[in-house]
């Protein structure tokens, strides 16, 4: 059980910053931030979940059904993530790539204390073992500095040297192979991704992600701290919500540069609009989507909101369609989970295939890249967004690390896929490297 009180903040963007400096303490950690980006679904502005009173961490080998155990015995709310290697947990796939950050393929936690931000309204849920420190903690967020003058984490922090795992002409060349398998009718389309990296890093993450958050002001953006394994994310995509009955899936295929022109910029935004191979991306993995959702949907239920309408990012254009479905009772939450992971956005068409052919070609494990940060309700409903545009971090390893990806579709052409790719990175690694 827990015991709830709300609270009137003056100032919401001052209250984040000292509540995620406050949370530093603890061991476990999520923080989701929307940014106050309000798309369709968004339940709150910000949510802040800390200190695992029980935990589940475990490798890919029936991590689904471990979780629907856990799940379905708390019936809590439950922070944390799933990495995009639980595919060989539904699938008869292996991943012998590289793995510099050794992170645990599936971690959630039932955390002690948890605050919802709504515009000015905060509201605190404790259980109630730790109820009488519902007044001291609020106090003790308040008193922290409205600006980050905190402490590094680590004391020995040096200018990070970002280093590519694939190079531009190994890129081509494997972009290539990809058409060919596309070509051939192996695949349609696969969202093909590499490695940046950087060993014997010491970096402060919470400093870190308040620049990458500040760069790109995301509606999903995420903190996650799994004592020395750190997540710093600023997603703007949704991978999958339940409200009730009604499950969302808003998958993002296509992409545009930014102008600071306010003419080029809309230009640059209505090309996108019609643009066949971008559309086209969209397209594939929205019937992908459908097709996976109808796999726990009520008869007929699954139907398309939206299709390929244009969002502006701070740095990106994208392409965002909104797909519905009506959920069978006879399912459970981590099911809806399980039969649409990982998300199609980030392996392509048809699915099974796609991952075979990027964990052949891919040289580095994904890991928590292109996996899922999310929470569950008491009553079963959730909400995850798609770890993109994210830097990981392992405080033991002093490694490292973030992906990037593009879509390889028939019509690709692997230069303007590759730029694509250094596009993406860019705010990642000038966070990192200043």
């Amino acid at each position: 059980m827990r015991t709830s009180a709300i609270h009137t903040i003056q100032d919401p963007a001052q209250f984040k910053r000292q509540l995620l400096q406050w949370a530093q303490q603890f061991r476990e950690v999520v923080f989701l931030d929307s940014n106050n980006y309000h798309q369709n679904y968004t339940s709150y502005d910000a949510v802040l979940a800390v200190d695992a009173l029980t935990s589940i961490q475990t490798d890919y080998h029936n991590a689904f059904d471990e979780l629907n155990t856990y799940q379905q015995t708390t019936k809590d709310w439950l922070f944390g993530y799933l990495s995009y290697d639980l595919k060989n947990d539904t699938e008869a796939i292996q991943s012998s790539n590289f793995d510099g950050l050794g992170f645990p393929d599936l971690f959630f936690f039932q955390p002690k204390k948890i605050f919802f931000l709504k515009d000015n309204q905060l509201e605190l849920r404790y259980l109630n073992m730790c109820d009488d420190e519902l007044d001291s903690d609020f106090i003790e967020i308040n008193q922290q500095p409205a600006t980050n003058n905190h402490q590094p984490i680590t004391s020995n922090q040096q200018p990070v040297t970002i280093q590519q795992r694939i190079s531009k002409e190994s890129y081509l060349e494997k972009a290539g192979k990809m058409l060919e398998h596309i070509y051939r009718g192996d695949i349609y389309e696969a969202n093909f991704c590499m490695e940046f990296y950087a060993e014997d890093a010491a970096i402060d993450p919470l400093e870190k992600f308040e620049k990458l958050n500040a760069i790109s002001e995301p509606p999903f953006a995420t903190y996650l701290k799994n004592n020395k394994q750190y997540l710093l994310s600023a997603s703007p995509e949704r991978y999958l919500k339940k409200e009730g009955s009604k499950v969302i899936s808003q998958p993002i295929k296509g992409t545009a540069r930014r102008s600071a022109d306010e003419a080029e910029d809309l230009a640059l935004k209505q090309e996108l609009l019609v643009n066949d191979k971008e559309r086209s991306e969209n397209i594939m993995i929205v019937d992908l989507v459908r097709n996976d959702l109808s796999r726990t949907a009520e008869k007929n239920s699954v139907h398309v909101d939206e299709l390929c309408a244009a969002y502006s990012f701070k740095q990106v254009h994208h392409l965002i369609s909104t797909v519905v479905s009506t959920v069978n009772p006879e399912y459970s939450p981590v099911d809806i989970i399980r039969t649409t992971f990982p998300m199609g956005s980030m392996t392509g068409a048809p699915k099974i295939s796609a991952m075979q052919i990027i964990e052949n070609l891919e040289e580095t494990r994904r890991g928590l890249y292109s996996g899922a940060v999310g929470y569950f309700t008491p009553d079963g409903d959730f909400d995850f967004n798609v770890v993109i545009r994210s830097i990981l971090y392992n405080q033991d390893k002093n490694y490292v690390s973030f992906s990037v990806g593009s879509a390889i579709t028939a019509q690709a052409i692997p230069e303007k896929e590759y730029d694509e790719c250094l596009l993406k990175a860019r705010a990642m690694r000038s966070v990192l490297e200043g």
